[in-house]
């Protein structure tokens, strides 16, 4: 199908959608944010911000969550803005509840290191080594490799160092050289740029890498490049395991009895100074942001799209198919970001939680779920799960794949 047409099927349906929303100010084009927070829409009625958050609520009991918080919105303009379920017991969810949002910070990193580029600060290409002279095989992985996860470095999240530790004291706080220091621990699972597989220690290297380059330390670095020019006023750094208030609590099962989870320690997450909160409105405006490359050229923004790692992902005899995925054309990692069926998207999880940012240029169509779990929660991505749901709703010509 071409782009064409898709954006033609898109229009119509998205009209639909946004004809039928409640009369009132959660309708009007703005600020992510309302003048007082974020905010639930008006009652929607039976139009297609309706329908969107029947399903959602339909979601959210079949896969046994405690709530789901959403937005939609088209053209930055909102289709429907929820919460449903608890928080905790007796406590409605809120749409302005604060949660954690774990590798939306990668995008937020790819697009900085973007933007050192076009301004001739650093290439690509260019080794590690200099400012990360420590690292092995540090002359031959280069910011890019970091940036789309081709190093052939391991995650140390799934690793069992990693996950008894983490689970015998959930409120230990981790350092960055623990964390890289799991994944070196092992040899490379390819050489580097030759293969594709997620690893979280990418990401922890690339943010020690863009302070060093800067000279300025990754919080303010991301303040200032990204959620300060996105206007992103709930979305921070936080160097303890608080959150800020109102808090969407969080529970999981992970070590054999349900518990909350809420002020576990993050510190693994993510690099020091990119361990970020956000909340609903938020994650849809950075959805939005990151998925259409307003912070970046447009060949920047090609390159963050796919920046060469379609065709890796090959499983090998050291790197196998639940490692090394392959990456096509219709799903693949660009530079911080997942590509998929045209979508363009962050899909963090944490224990007991779970969230999405997800943009669909062709529609200028901007999805963020976050959802905490149940008690029998089975579903390794739930949010992912609504988000593919509501698409199918609001662009079934080009749905998210869960």
């Amino acid at each position: 199908m071409t782009r064409m047409r898709i954006a033609a099927l898109c229009t119509a349906t998205l009209l639909a959608s946004t004809l039928h929303l409640s009369a009132g100010p959660a309708t009007a084009a703005g600020p992510a944010h309302p003048q007082h927070g974020c905010a639930a829409s008006p009652d929607p009625g039976s139009g297609q911000a309706g329908k969107v958050l029947d399903a959602v609520r339909r979601a959210k009991e079949e896969l046994d969550l405690n709530s789901v918080l959403l937005k939609v919105t088209v053209d930055g303009r909102e289709v429907v803005t929820g919460a449903v379920g608890e928080s905790m017991t007796g406590v409605p969810a809120t749409a302005d509840m604060h949660f954690r949002v774990g590798s939306v910070a990668f995008s937020y990193m790819g697009v900085v290191l973007l933007q050192l580029v076009e301004e001739g600060k650093v290439g690509l290409d260019d080794p590690v080594s200099r400012w990360l002279p420590d690292l092995p095989h540090a002359e031959e992985i280069t910011l890019r490799m970091l940036g789309s996860t081709t190093s052939g470095l391991h995650d140390y999240v799934p690793d069992p160092v990693f996950q008894n530790a983490y689970l015998a004291d959930p409120f230990r706080e981790w350092t960055e050289a623990e964390l890289v220091g799991v994944s070196t621990a092992h040899d490379l699972w390819y050489a580097p740029g030759t293969n594709w597989s997620y690893s979280h220690a990418n990401f922890m290297l690339l943010g020690e890498a863009l302070a060093k380059i800067t000279g300025e330390p990754l919080d303010g670095l991301l303040r200032r490049r990204v959620m300060d020019r996105l206007d992103l006023r709930q979305t921070r750094n936080g160097f303890t395991p608080d959150l800020p208030t109102p808090v969407l609590h969080g529970f999981t099962a992970a070590r054999g009895r349900y518990e909350e989870v809420t002020f576990w320690n993050p510190s693994w997450t993510a690099a020091r100074g990119a361990v970020l909160s956000s909340d609903i409105c938020d994650l849809a405006r950075s959805a939005q942001a990151i998925g259409a490359g307003e912070l970046l050229s447009p060949s920047s923004y090609r390159t963050q799209l796919n920046p060469g790692t379609v065709g890796l992902g090959h499983a090998t005899k050291t790197c196998p198919a639940d490692i090394c995925r392959t990456n096509t054309e219709a799903e693949h990692f660009g530079l911080g970001v997942f590509v998929r069926n045209g979508w363009v998207l962050q899909n963090p999880f944490l224990p007991g939680y779970a969230a999405v940012q997800a943009y669909l240029p062709d529609c200028r169509l901007a999805i963020a779920v976050a959802t905490t779990q149940g008690p029998a929660t089975t579903d390794g991505q739930p949010a992912q799960t609504i988000a593919a749901r509501i698409s199918e709703l609001l662009a079934p010509d080009h749905p998210l794949a869960p």
